[in-house]
């Protein structure tokens, strides 16, 4: 999406996307559009309550009284335009202190300065053992409003610690607005020690409204162009197309080997070249891999090949789970990709059933989408921004 003129207001924003004829209407959206405006000027609200507290001998008022800013939890069906518009909150946001994430991307930062903490403190360098304050201090500190895409919680490690992390958050004054494709109450719900988790459930809709998306149709379904970027089923003559595609990604670039380093593991690519790299389903998704591996690929290559999907069933949950956020990763990163398949996307997960089946369905979506010019066309553009980065 091209940057926008500031509008200041979300509603505002997305009619100027509607009157330009890069978006069509939806009374769904532009209802959520006005919602979102109200976190704009609580946003405001509470910056000018801010600044008059500090003027109390003037305004009688003390910081306390400052109005809080209140949340959101969007959610709803995928492709009906809740990350297309909390973009537009975002970027009309009157705050400078403020953070768009992917979930999976925070969490993996969250533990990282968890893990840094816990160092700091058995080597002295801090007094405090409990390592959640000082890291949901950090976090509120840099971040007044704090946008999370895709939120959906499924490791255990994650749930464990959200609530206690979430708390120091609201305390200092951070505003969570989030996508998701699932109710709040739906969370982490087969989850092992689901009933510790709860807790974090009930905080969170407390601070955050809850606004259900239900924008008309999947918009992405209407934008679809497919390319030769799926192909389908796996055989040799899948595995030909594949390798014709990939010679012409190369032309030009030197093959050599890459090997990524991963915190004492490694990940080298079955094939490599340039910023392309060629992975198998096994290697990314039966193997132990995690949102670590699957930001460095996504930070390292431009295009990336993938073979040999199966059929997921109902034993290979953890693989599916995998699979959901390989393609999460290489989506938000703009990542092109060339994929080879047992079936079409839609047949590849027929045993989900519960949260897996819900992030599926995104899953889907994302992969129909990933063959459209309009996504190729981003991913063009975010490659011209990418910095080149050294050589693993």
């Amino acid at each position: 999406m091209k940057p926008l003129v500031q509008f200041h207001g979300v509603s505002r924003a997305y009619r100027a996307l509607v009157e330009g004829g890069s978006i069509e209407a939806d009374a769904a959206q532009q209802a959520l559009a006005e919602r979102l405006d109200r976190v704009i000027d609580s946003l405001r609200d509470r910056k000018l309550s801010s600044k008059s507290s500090s003027l109390g001998w003037l305004f009688g008022k003390r910081k306390s009284e400052a109005r809080k800013a209140d949340g959101l939890y969007i959610h709803g069906a995928v492709g009906r335009g809740k990350s297309m518009l909390m973009d537009l909150l975002f970027e009309q946001a009157p705050v400078a202190r403020k953070r768009r994430s992917h979930f999976n991307d925070f969490m993996a930062d969250a533990h990282e300065r968890i893990a840094q903490q816990r160092r700091d403190f058995s080597e002295g360098r801090s007094k405090e053992a409990d390592p959640i304050g000082p890291v949901g201090r950090a976090l509120a500190a840099e971040a007044e409003l704090l946008c999370f895409d895709e939120f959906t919680v499924t490791d255990i490690a994650d749930a464990m610690i959200l609530g206690r992390l979430f708390a120091v958050l609201f305390e200092r004054g951070t505003v969570l607005v989030a996508t998701s494709n699932v109710d709040p109450d739906d969370l982490y719900r087969d989850g092992l020690n689901r009933s510790l988790f709860l807790p974090f459930i009930d905080l969170l809709k407390r601070h955050c409204d809850v606004f259900r998306l239900e924008a008309r149709t999947d918009f992405r379904l209407e934008k679809l162009a497919r390319g030769q970027a799926y192909l389908t089923p796996i055989g040799p003559n899948t595995h030909a197309a594949m390798l014709s595609i990939w010679e012409a990604a190369n032309e030009g670039v030197r093959a050599e080997p890459v090997v990524l380093k991963l915190k004492g593991r490694t990940l080298a690519p079955l094939r490599s070249g340039g910023r392309n790299a060629w992975f198998s389903f096994d290697q990314l998704c039966r193997e132990p891999r995690g949102a670590t591996d699957f930001l460095a690929i996504a930070n390292r290559f431009d295009v990336v090949f993938l073979e040999g999907v199966p059929v997921m069933t109902a034993s290979m949950r953890n693989e599916a789970k995998r699979f959901i956020l390989l393609i999460d990763t290489l989506y938000d990163a703009s990542v092109r990709l060339i994929v080879s398949a047992e079936k079409p996307a839609e047949q590849l997960y027929p045993a989900g059933r519960g949260t897996e089946a819900f992030e599926f369905d995104r899953t889907v979506s994302r992969l129909i989408e990933m063959q459209s010019q309009d996504y190729l066309g981003r991913a063009s553009a975010h490659e011209a921004r990418k910095p080149v980065s050294a050589e693993p």
